[in-house]
């Protein structure tokens, strides 16, 4: 672990995207202290103002304060996101432990499954769905990590079927230990570094897609604030105040990319055999 430390900390854009992450994630945890506004007070005679030292980032149509949606939106995209990504990591760890392991018909049938499940656009399903079971912050959470599960399960069965013939799990067959010992024990503790990789950038995969449903009205409902939403708010608001959809895109630009470039140094800094 020290090793893989000390791996990471030689690569600077890694280093940098974490700084914006625990920038980002402080500025969720503290906003109420960080914001001198509440995210759902409106005004009509404080609508579209421009950045000013009374608001650092302008006020929207209905004269909410830009900055301070934006700290409270990082908290409902963050959370949304490391939940979905909680039951994606959950369900694509599961099958994939079970399909490489057991091997045979079952990592046919559930390989195949897997295939289908992939052929379908996703976000085709998560509009469908979510407009079937309605715009909520709980649906959102639960049909976005429903999803993306099956890059995780690939990733999970390819490391089960380089372990799987291994001398320590031959070794722990042979003194009796149950299928269930030797995937909790021994082979999924082997492949944690994957999918720590993988759950890194399923986060940024989550936030984009609450930020899209958001954007089109089947996700976080108003007037809760999320990143989202807020560039709805802001596109029809575009001409005359540019400033509403600028604070939300960078936001999610900056935390997405950021994500990605932490778990890309994340997985050459656990793989010593990319160095």
């Amino acid at each position: 672990m020290l090793g893989a430390l000390k791996r990471f900390r030689r690569r600077p854009l890694a280093l940098a995207g974490t700084c914006v992450v625990l920038a980002v994630i402080g500025a969720a945890a503290f906003a109420p202290l960080l914001s001198s506004y509440s995210p759902n007070v409106q005004s009509l005679y404080a609508r579209l103002q421009p950045p000013s030292p009374a608001h650092w980032l302008g006020t929207d149509g209905l004269g909410s304060d830009v900055f301070s949606r934006l700290l409270f939106g990082a908290r409902v995209s963050l959370v949304l996101g490391t939940a979905a990504t909680a039951i994606t990591v959950l369900i694509g760890v599961a099958l994939g432990a079970a399909s490489g392991y057991l091997g045979g018909m079952v990592d046919w049938i559930l390989m195949r499954f897997t295939d289908v499940f992939m052929t379908i656009p996703v976000l085709f399903l998560v509009l469908f769905v979510v407009a079937a079971l309605g715009a909520s912050t709980l649906n959102t959470i639960l049909v976005v990590g429903a999803v993306y599960w099956p890059t995780v399960a690939r990733v999970v069965r390819g490391q089960m079927l380089g372990l799987r013939s291994r001398d320590f799990v031959e070794a722990a067959k042979g003194l009796g230990a149950s299928m269930s010992r030797i995937l909790v024990r021994h082979l999924l503790p082997n492949a944690i570094s994957i999918v720590i990789v993988q759950t890194t950038l399923t986060i940024a995969t989550a936030i984009l897609a609450e930020s899209a449903l958001s954007f089109l009205g089947l996700g976080v409902p108003p007037p809760t604030p999320s990143w989202g939403n807020m560039l709805t708010e802001g596109r029809l608001q575009l001409s005359r105040a540019w400033w509403i959809a600028t604070s939300p895109g960078l936001a999610i630009f900056l935390t997405v990319l950021s994500l990605n470039v932490v778990g890309d140094g994340l997985r050459d800094a656990l793989d010593p055999r990319l160095q």
